[in-house]
């Protein structure tokens, strides 16, 4: 039966009672509803706007109903709405090149997925097939997906329900503000932890190791910047020891940073890249594995066993290119890189100045993590009710952050004003000091 649902209420209950929810306690579930939205701001059944500053789950990077992009997807769906990945198709095509005009050099082909986990998962498999090795080395503080292997190369607790196969080696990679090394400097956080994945690749066996996977920017274990020289330190072990280095873009990736890649930050090009949510800007789902020449020419004589059916699917063809190139036209990874120096940067420094519950602030362009601690010399971290007082604060005031354990991640959508963004800054301001 239909739902002639006109109300906030009408649709939370019906979906709470027909949909399965992931990530939550069924009957504790009390989500937020919506009916549309344009630019910034989505809008409940109410009436009521939301300025989004998280890009809901940091996707939404080209914000809401852009309307070059759904032209373009518009016009997709009109002329091949849908077409097997085993025939050639001119919107995959499209997407691939749009894609790589923005990859560095000696890239060269891209295998679509549906998403970004998956993405992982043949990544991962293209690293085993090619040095016929079977370890994956990934960081405790990280996040790769909810599929097979994606999930256990993830380093965060939601993998312990999910483990149930061997070959996944975790390792602490850098956080300077909780180091696991003591640490007390980005400097030092960098020689203990390359020293320390040296000795754990040592000790597993560089000869069974096919891959170290690494977010370039570990986003959802805490938006955690890497200093300047790790990702440089862990190529050149890559390299020493001839292992696959696999970085992470699915969340980082296409201008979230102020880059259109997040590793042109950190002067490193690895040997595969997995991407997906802000190339498609959350418009229609799709991700992918962009290759290194040594992969393709692997690969081209060579059976490769994966596939999907719905592997550059052409509406999520169409998405990707219309975001990409509306980014292009528009400059807004430059727009990321100029708000996120001028703007965000200075202002959740002066909150963190401000406000004794901030422990850190950190990030790079629009994206960025608020850190909060009941005790800054302890760092204990706040207590999730006192969390929920600053999310409800905002929810009030119609502004939709990213609450993170005792963390509020900062991600508008990439087209977001500079007055847009000094407005959530108040009101987020105000939210921490109620708190």
């Amino acid at each position: 039966m239909a739902t002639a649902a006109s109300s906030n209420q009408a649709v939370v209950q019906a979906n709470l009672e027909h949909v399965f929810h992931g990530w939550v306690v069924q009957d504790q579930f009390k989500p937020l509803a919506f009916k549309t939205g344009h630019g910034c701001y989505l809008e409940d059944f109410e009436g009521k706007q939301y300025l989004d500053i998280s890009s809901q789950l940091v996707n939404t990077n080209m914000g809401y109903q852009h309307p070059e992009v759904l032209q373009k997807i518009i016009k997709q769906a009109e002329q091949l709405i849908t077409i097997s990945p085993s025939y050639a198709d001119q919107a995959r095509a499209e997407a691939a090149q749009a894609v790589l005009r923005h990859a560095p050099q000696g890239f060269n082909k891209v295998f679509f997925t549906n998403a970004g986990a998956d993405a992982i998962e043949n990544a991962i498999r293209m690293c085993r097939l090619y040095t016929g090795r079977h370890k994956v080395l990934s960081s405790y503080y990280s996040y790769h997906g909810n599929t097979g292997a994606a999930i256990q190369a993830t380093g965060d607790n939601r993998r312990f329900p999910n483990e149930y196969a061997l070959h996944h080696v975790h390792f602490f990679s850098t956080y300077t503000y909780r180091s696991a090394f003591g640490a007390t400097s980005d400097e030092q956080e960098c020689e203990s932890a390359l020293r320390y994945l040296r000795r754990v690749i040592e000790s597993e066996g560089p000869q069974t190791i096919a891959c170290i996977l690494l977010e370039s920017m570990p986003g959802s274990y805490g938006v955690i910047r890497p200093p300047q020289d790790y990702m440089k330190g862990v190529k050149a072990l890559c390299d020493e020891f001839d292992i696959m280095f696999i970085m992470d873009e699915v969340m980082v990736g296409f201008g979230r940073t102020g880059k259109w890649l997040t590793l042109e930050h950190f002067d490193v090009t690895p040997d595969l890249i997995t991407f997906a949510k802000g190339v498609n800007g959350g418009y229609v789902p799709g991700g992918g594995v962009i290759m290194s020449e040594k992969f393709t020419q692997y690969f081209a004589d060579k059976f490769y066993p994966g596939g999907l059916t719905y592997s550059g699917h052409p509406l999520a063809m169409a998405a990707i290119t219309a975001n990409i190139e509306a980014m292009e036209k528009h400059q807004v990874v430059e727009n990321a890189a100029q708000l996120g120096t001028e703007v965000l940067a200075p202002s959740l420094q002066a909150l963190a100045a401000k406000h004794d519950i901030i422990g850190e602030v950190r990030g790079l362009g629009l994206f960025w993590a608020i850190e909060f601690v009941a005790d800054k010399q302890s760092k204990q971290k706040l207590p999730a009710e006192r969390m929920n007082k600053i999310k409800d604060y905002c929810y009030q005031q119609g502004v939709l952050p990213l609450v993170a354990e005792n963390r509020i991640h900062v991600a508008p959508p990439l087209i977001i004003s500079r007055e847009e963004l000094q407005k959530a800054l108040k009101v987020l301001d105000a939210a921490i000091a109620q708190a």
